[in-house]
């Protein structure tokens, strides 16, 4: 028979994610009710005020959030499984990362330019295609998308604040 070596897994325990998720949507909640007691939480003489519904959705994620919390940090059925290994970390935040750098260009460079890189290098890096192809075909997408949105629909999409599509009259 064949021996295979068992290797640990090592990281953050699951209950220890859930309280701290718990302990941020608790302090949404307490924020939601204390603005919404500002703006207005009663009733007035014309209907329900202006923060009536929101200090109501406030109040379910506080009290939501606060089962959540006691579950996590005592109740008798605590997760103390590993929330995440270090290698699955990697592999989302190899995905996360350049998409929240994608979010961050879409201000810049606009919707379709900030495509075409992030598609383009998504395929170089994670699909490790070629960059020629890579590049025809983040090309081809948007330009498509843009024919399809600008020309055809005429519905303009974010430029970005640099407009680097200016040259194209849209």
């Amino acid at each position: 028979m064949e021996q295979r070596e068992e290797t640990a897994r090592t990281g953050i325990a699951t209950w220890v994610v859930e309280a701290v998720v718990s302990a941020v949507l608790l302090v949404v909640g307490v924020v939601v009710i204390f603005e919404s007691r500002r703006l207005g939480a009663g009733w007035t003489s014309d209907g329900p005020g202006s923060g009536y519904f929101p200090f109501y959705i406030g109040l379910i994620i506080t009290i939501s959030a606060l089962g959540i919390l006691y579950q996590a940090v005592l109740g008798k059925a605590r997760n103390t499984d590993v929330f995440v290994d270090s290698e699955q970390l990697k592999r989302v935040l190899s995905v996360l990362l350049p998409a929240a750098i994608y979010v961050g260009l879409i201000a810049v460079l606009g919707l379709y330019v900030a495509s075409a890189i992030y598609i383009a290098l998504f395929m170089i890096v994670l699909g490790k295609y070629s960059w020629i192809k890579s590049v025809v075909a983040a090309f081809a997408v948007n330009a498509l998308f843009f024919c399809m949105f600008e020309v055809w629909f005429k519905v303009p999409l974010f430029k970005g604040a640099f407009d680097p599509l200016r040259f194209l009259g849209y």
